[in-house]
C-alpha cells in the first residue's frame, strides 16, 4: 500500500528550513566610540567587505548622523503578500556602523504575511506595536514554534531560522523587529528557490520537493524577476 504524500507547501517549509538555516559569526566589537559610515559606503556596495565600512571623519559627524526617521510612516502593503517592510540597517542608517544593531518596521494588512525568510547574521526580536501577528519559526530538526503575539508583546527568533509574521487579526498590524547585527541579511525562501538568477534547474527542484516539473514551472512563473 502506498504511503500518503506530504503536501507541496509542507515540503517547501521543511526542506527550505534545512537548506536556508545558516550560522555566521556575529558583528565584531567596536574599537572606538563610533564610526558613522562614510557617504556612499553602503554595505550593499559590492566593493565593500561587510562589516568593515569606512568611517566618516569624526570632525564632520553631526547629531543627525545618529538619528533616523524612516520608521515614522507605514510602508505600503499594496502587494500580493500584504506586507511593507521599512529597513533600518546600516545601509539606511549610517550611524549604526560598528554598533552591531539594527531595527526594521513591519506593516501587515489583514491577512498579510511577511513570507518565509531567514537572517543568516542575526537573531530577531519581534515586538508588536499594533494589532496581532502569528509569528513562527522552524528549527533545524523540523520542529515548528509559533505564537500569536499581541500589542505590547514580543517573540524572539534564533539566528538563521526560517520564520514569518502573519496578520492573524482583522485590522492592520505593526511590529518593530530588532536585530543584533548592523546588516542581518535576508534570504527569502520562495524567491531564493524559485526566482534565483540564474535559475536553479527544474530537475533539481522537482526532485528535491518530489513534485513534477509543471509544478516547478508554475512556482517559477510567480517569482521570476521581470
Amino acid at each position: 500500500m502506498s504511503r500518503p504524500q506530504p503536501s507541496v507547501s509542507l515540503l517547501i517549509i521543511l526542506l527550505s528550513a534545512a537548506a536556508l538555516a545558516a550560522t555566521c559569526r556575529a558583528d565584531p566589537d567596536p574599537v572606538e566610540d563610533f564610526c558613522v559610515a562614510a557617504p556612499g559606503a553602503g554595505a550593499s556596495n559590492a566593493s565593500m567587505a561587510f562589516p568593515f565600512l569606512p568611517c566618516k571623519p569624526a570632525s564632520t559627524v553631526v547629531p543627525d548622523d545618529f538619528f533616523f526617521a524612516g520608521h515614522a510612516r507605514a510602508a505600503s502593503t499594496d502587494n500580493p503578500f500584504g506586507v511593507g517592510v521599512t529597513p533600518g540597517n546600516v545601509d539606511a542608517f549610517p550611524g549604526l556602523n560598528t554598533l552591531g544593531i539594527s531595527i526594521n518596521r513591519v506593516d501587515l494588512a489583514p491577512g498579510g504575511v511577511n513570507p518565509l525568510h531567514s537572517h543568516p547574521r542575526s537573531a530577531e526580536l519581534v515586538h508588536v506595536e499594533a494589532g496581532e501577528m502569528l509569528v513562527g519559526f522552524v528549527s533545524t530538526d523540523g520542529k515548528f514554534y509559533s505564537k500569536v503575539v499581541r500589542e505590547g508583546e514580543s517573540f524572539v527568533i534564533p539566528r538563521g531560522m526560517l520564520h514569518f509574521q502573519y496578520n492573524a487579526g482583522t485590522a492592520a498590524a505593526r511590529a518593530m523587529t530588532v536585530f543584533n547585527s548592523q546588516l542581518p541579511g535576508v534570504v527569502i525562501a520562495a524567491q531564493s528557490l524559485f526566482g534565483a538568477d540564474p535559475e536553479i534547474p527544474d530537475a533539481v527542484l522537482a526532485k528535491s520537493f518530489q513534485v513534477d516539473g509543471d509544478t516547478i514551472k508554475l512556482l517559477k512563473s510567480k517569482f521570476r524577476n521581470g
